[in-house]
């Protein structure tokens, strides 16, 4: 191959091929693209434009001419926000966060919900649907959403709307955050964005320990379980005793786990190297003590921004406690139908929803405040019972169908064969120990991470880059083959 022939693979689109922050060729550009960036630390601009092309050529890498979508939002709400706050009417004001709304959610049900709202209408009207050819660009959940936010503040008057669109196609754009999330909220990026370029020793310690964590959480526990044992199961469920699928259920959870928030902590870290804040989108959501505790902790990002557009939109809770209840099962329905267009996720949202829902009246049933914390081995309890209910969920999650899921419960049930466990572990030796070092590292208490980002800051520069370099090589040695994407870019 040519020295040309290996530049033009660099910049040609490869569908098998994603850019991926956890493959090679990232960390070879990534490097070069931060040395370019230190030398405009200076050039706010400059900066800013090698940031966002660079971020365009990211997401050209994931889904090829489909930027262009990317492009067709920024605009559009960038010209609608400034149209808004010029327009003194309410009426006129409302008709402009309509159409917002209209382009954004428009192409992102075309995307993502032609095919499926096309089958249901068939199904229901007795004709035929022959599904179109329709590619679903990465992360078109994630920026639709992160551009939404904006129009609806300005439309709140929650913030002044952006005069310059280079500002503006830099938030919506930017790269660690871009195709996974997480959903940064423009009142919180947009104020850094012209900051004078600073990372302190701690910025960077911190930024090095997340990019470490989430490489390790990714291809070392994530990939390696879900290859060598998770997928197995999950994909032929009747050949596997109960004992084993309840396994992969429980691999499956932290897979799922390990996969997004680790893209998470890597994407908070590069933009922290970058001089960017981002919000914690991951809050040792295993250890919740009830699902509403759950989705405060598990896609911070998301289920933050259902509460503040959709939920509290709906009515929130100060229409009633029913009204209440209904809202929630509302909000998670339309959370589930955002992950995917299938039944199985409006089924999975509405499970979350409905337990939402009951973990509300329950809680006003026995006079338990918002704020109230069981202790003890009333916790332990909770945590059990919430932690169980995740799982059951994860199940329909990861199948996308119900018979599969169906078929693995059945195999829990009435199949279990507890006698296989110890064939089992000798068979998994290395998939087990990894999923028990998952979930102790999960369940650590939080002081233990605060204590590895001081160990990693006090590090010399030497000393950080040795660190980095054995995480590099153990994630070289124990990678799979073939790249395997984040689970959420398929969302």
């Amino acid at each position: 191959m040519t020295m040309w022939d290996s530049v033009k693979d660099i910049l040609i689109y490869h569908t098998a091929e994603p850019l991926l922050f956890s493959s090679g060729l990232f960390l070879w550009l990534f490097t070069g693209f931060y040395l370019v960036y230190a030398l405009l630390r200076h050039k706010d601009t400059a900066r800013l434009l090698f940031v966002l092309l660079f971020s365009y050529y990211f997401y050209y890498k994931s889904s090829g001419i489909y930027f262009f979508l990317l492009a067709i939002v920024t605009v559009s709400d960038f010209l609608i926000a400034l149209f808004m706050d010029r327009t003194k009417s309410g009426r006129g004001r409302k008709c402009l966060v309509a159409l917002s709304l209209v382009i954004d959610l428009g192409l992102l049900c075309y995307f993502k919900y032609t095919n499926f709202f096309g089958q249901v209408i068939a199904s229901f009207s007795g004709g035929h649907f022959e599904p179109l050819d329709i590619f679903l660009p990465v992360g078109i959940s994630f920026f639709t959403f992160q551009s939404l936010s904006y129009t609806i503040d300005v439309y709140r008057r929650e913030i002044k709307p952006l005069g310059n669109l280079l500002d503006y196609a830099f938030y919506v754009s930017f790269f660690p955050q871009l195709v996974a999330g997480p959903i940064v909220r423009a009142k919180d990026f947009i104020p850094q964005i012209r900051k004078p370029l600073f990372v302190s020793d701690e910025m960077l310690g911190r930024a090095l320990f997340l990019i470490m964590a989430g490489l390790f959480k990714k291809t070392i526990i994530s990939d390696y379980i879900s290859i060598n044992f998770v997928d197995r199961v999950f994909d032929s469920p009747l050949l596997y005793s109960g004992v084993e699928n309840l396994m992969a259920v429980y691999g499956y959870t932290l897979q799922i786990y390990c996969d997004f928030s680790g893209y998470s902590d890597m994407a908070i870290g590069i933009a922290l190297l970058l001089g960017f804040h981002f919000n914690i989108n991951f809050n040792s959501p295993y250890k919740s003590v009830s699902v509403t505790d759950f989705w405060h902790r598990w896609h911070i990002s998301l289920s933050s921004w259902l509460r503040d557009y959709l939920y509290i939109s709906l009515g929130g809770n100060r229409k009633g406690k029913v009204r209440q209840y209904l809202n929630l099962i509302i909000t998670m329905f339309l959370g589930g139908l955002w992950h995917g267009a299938a039944w199985i996720f409006i089924f999975w949202g509405l499970l979350h929803g409905v337990a939402l829902a009951f973990h509300k009246a329950y809680r006003t049933l026995i006079g338990h405040t918002s704020t109230y914390q069981s202790q003890g081995i009333r916790r332990f309890m909770a945590t059990v019972v919430t932690f169980h209910f995740v799982c059951f969920c994860w199940i329909f999650f990861r199948h996308h169908d119900f018979v599969s899921s169906i078929d693995m419960l059945n195999q829990i049930v009435h199949h279990f064969s507890p006698q296989v466990l110890p064939q089992l572990f000798a068979g998994y030796k290395t998939v087990f120990i990894l999923m028990s070092l998952g979930y102790v590292l999960h369940l650590v208490p939080d002081s233990w991470e605060q204590g590895c980002v001081r160990f990693v800051t006090w590090l010399p520069l030497v000393g950080k880059a040795l660190l980095m370099v054995a995480v590099i090589y153990l994630v070289i040695q124990m990678k799979s083959a073939e790249i395997q994407p984040f689970i959420y870019f398929q969302f």
